[in-house]
């Protein structure tokens, strides 16, 4: 999409207009398409970066710039980088139907992605395609949630998933080493975080190899440091406890 303004014979690219209406009327900024929502998210912080022009129109696509009198009475302010940022943060972005259905299409492959690689069949340890992950997702008639990430809908997904069919997520294999004084004490408060034991060596200090699930990782991490003042070692073997060979289940 490009677009002329009569007024100044800027060519604008690339755009992705926001609409607000105030006071009976309507208002649109210029943005880069791809910035609007990293500006929502957090992500991107400076506004010269998400906005083409720092100009508020009443049409962009025609270049009509609202009157100053006209953002007086709707913003109470004609500083109009503000109100850029207010109709940034509160305006809807104008997306064409075409333009909805394949954001969504793109995020469905992005969530089934990200569930495939972080998942396993619990039974053979080996992982699924994004192609059987993506069918299972539309089995359980799954609606991507455009205003959340795709990640956190990954979490969501596998969640459901596990409700009609052998899936987990795939376990993290570590090795840590804690001091004699500390270890067994400290191993009991371990082993409810711990999945499976696969070694356990106690000599002069405790060497356990073990499984987890990725989300206690965090957890072990802090018990472990706090508990031996720094004194434990934590190491990663491997993100992803998986089975050699290229199977994968279709």
């Amino acid at each position: 999409m490009s677009i002329f303004t009569p007024t100044n014979q800027i060519r604008l690219t690339n755009v992705a207009v926001v609409r607000t209406r105030r006071a009976g009327k309507r208002f649109e900024i210029a943005c880069y398409r791809n910035k609007v929502m990293g500006w929502r998210s957090g992500a991107e912080k400076d506004i010269d970066e998400v906005l083409q022009t720092n100009t508020v129109f009443v049409n962009v696509s025609k270049g009509q710039v609202a009157k100053k009198e006209d953002l007086v009475k709707a913003f109470g302010t004609d500083d109009q980088t503000e109100i850029c940022k207010i109709i940034l943060t509160k305006g809807e972005l104008q997306v064409s139907d075409k333009e909805r259905h394949t954001q969504l299409e793109q995020m469905f492959r992005d969530i089934a992605t990200i569930v495939a690689e972080k998942c396993v069949n619990p039974e053979t340890k080996r992982p699924y395609t994004v192609i059987l992950i993506e069918r299972a997702m539309k089995d359980i008639h799954y609606s991507v949630k455009p205003n959340k990430s795709t990640k956190q809908q990954a979490l969501e997904v596998i969640r459901q998933l596990k409700e009609t069919m052998q899936i987990e997520r795939a376990h993290m294999r570590l090795r840590f080493i804690l001091p004699a004084k500390e270890g067994k004490k400290l191993k009991e408060k371990l082993k409810p975080l711990i999945k499976v034991i696969e070694s356990e060596d106690f000599d002069e200090q405790l060497e356990i190899v073990c499984l987890i699930d990725p989300g206690c990782f965090r957890e072990i991490d802090e018990l472990i440091r706090c508990e031996t003042k720094g004194k434990g070692s934590l190491e990663v073997l491997s993100l992803k406890d998986v089975e050699e060979g290229d199977e994968k289940f279709e």
